[in-house]
């Protein structure tokens, strides 16, 4: 077969019910890597993306990791052409508030142009618009380029297994650039090509106090309250500036750049209407940055849940004896999750009131990382995006964290590029995630054209 002109336009080729008809069956699969009872789903789903990966002519298999089942598959027809990664994770967050779900969060539903489901944005969407990016090209002709995928099933969970598996398998994965897409653009009408990921350190504080839950009556006023006492430790984690007070949290931060503030200052932000988006009536955060620059280029710590006591129906007079909260805190380069992780549970006991003992708890974490926005892989993507939207695409740092990518530099050592399909309004993580059907459709004309444009 002849390979897939760089000029044609796809769009017309793209048989749109079918793409919408595929994900809706990989959407229905509850693969939530963080409970056990959906161990068999997790396998299933993998099958799943393996079966059509070989319809498309690559040799795919499930591999086994110490956790969650990977899919790798490879279509190594193009000699002396370059080599594409394309990363994905097929495992998705618990659904949980169930009873906030407008409809059943694993049943699709199509409202208002969007696909309700969970997993619908984040990533099982945007994961296979590159399946079908590459299905797409493959019925014009031949690929242009070599093309891998990984897509992986504990993203959501840290990754944990996989960080072993990229070193046992990196002369497999190597490739010249790795595709990501797991994020949101800017805005609807706005293409953007995503160069900076924070990082995270993710901890839990335990608060003991007595040895079992008081009356409070008989002991209120004279036995330590851990509930009182975590959130004494909760409020003098930040100032009334908005920093974080652990001290050494900021040493060796790169600062923002003239360029990064000038280009992100120059994007269509509206900070009333972001407001209005989320419902609330103020934007609080460091003093000194805007909000972009709070969300992309600033470092933050958020209490992520926050429990003890009696929580039913009515009243319950009891000191409880230990209670508890999940902190998450975002870095930016020049930070490092161990010594972050290292600095809190350090600081923590010093804040703590008499009566208690407290325990901080390290669960995962991830490295910041930023990328080169002047390499020719970034000018392929950028080509890539305004075929489909028609302008350039803006460049941007996203809030959220990916910690394999850091992995990817350090172990595989290729460069890696975001291009994301996804909008903040779809709400990943959260009830009623959706993923709108035109995105989906663009990201898979996004990922065809960028194939191409990568072999040029």
């Amino acid at each position: 077969m002849t390979q897939s002109d760089p000029q044609t336009d796809l769009s017309s080729a793209l048989n749109r019910d079918d793409a919408n008809a595929e994900l809706f069956e990989l959407l229905r699969i509850p693969s939530v890597s963080a409970d056990p009872s959906h161990k068999a789903d997790m396998t299933k789903t993998a099958e799943f993306l393996r079966t059509k990966l070989e319809s498309l002519g690559f040799t795919a298999r499930v591999d086994e990791t110490g956790g969650h089942p990977a899919v790798y598959a490879e279509h190594l027809k193009a000699p002396g052409e370059p080599t594409v990664l394309l990363y994905g994770h097929y495992d998705v967050q618990p659904e949980a508030p169930l009873e906030e779900w407008v409809t059943p969060p694993f049943e699709p539903t199509v409202r208002n142009g969007r696909i309700y489901a969970r997993g619908s944005t984040d990533d099982k969407g945007q994961m296979y618009a590159h399946i079908r990016g590459v299905e797409l090209l493959l019925s014009q002709g031949e690929l242009p380029i070599n093309v891998k995928f990984f897509i992986e099933g504990e993203e959501e969970i840290g990754s944990p297994s996989i960080v072993p598996y990229l070193k046992a398998h990196a002369d497999e994965l190597k490739s010249d650039v790795i595709v990501i897409s797991d994020g949101s653009r800017f805005a609807a009408d706005v293409p953007t090509i995503t160069y900076g990921v924070r990082g995270l350190s993710y901890v839990e504080i335990h608060v003991q106090g007595a040895n079992r839950d008081l009356h409070s009556g008989s002991y209120g006023g004279a036995a330590p309250n851990p509930i009182n006492a975590l959130c004494e430790i909760i409020a003098k984690l930040k100032d009334d500036k908005g920093r974080v007070t652990i001290p050494g949290f900021y040493d060796n931060i790169e600062p923002l750049t003239d360029e990064e503030r000038g280009m992100w200052a120059s994007l269509p932000q509206n900070d009333g209407e972001f407001a209005n988006s989320i419902g609330v009536s103020a934007l609080p955060g460091e003093e000194g940055y805007s909000v972009l620059e709070r969300l992309w280029g600033r470092p933050t710590l958020d209490v992520n849940g926050i429990w003890g006591g009696y929580q039913g129906e009515g009243s319950k007079t009891v000191i409880a004896a230990k209670a508890g909260a999940k902190v998450s805190m975002r870095l930016v380069p020049g930070q490092d999750p161990v010594r972050i992780t290292k600095l809190i549970q350090d600081y923590v006991p010093t804040i703590a009131p008499e009566g208690v003992t407290v325990k901080v708890i390290d669960h995962h974490g991830g490295q910041p990382i930023k990328f080169d926005t002047s390499s020719d892989y970034v000018k392929a993507a950028d080509r890539a995006l305004q075929r489909v939207y028609g302008k350039p695409a803006v460049f941007a740092r996203t809030g959220g964290s990916i910690p394999i990518v850091a992995y990817f530099a350090e172990i595989l050592k290729s460069p890696v590029l975001f291009v994301d399909m996804g909008l903040n309004e779809d709400a990943p993580h959260s009830p009623n995630e959706s993923f709108a059907v035109q995105d989906y459709h663009n990201g898979i004309l996004t990922s065809a054209y960028l194939i191409q444009e990568l072999g040029k």
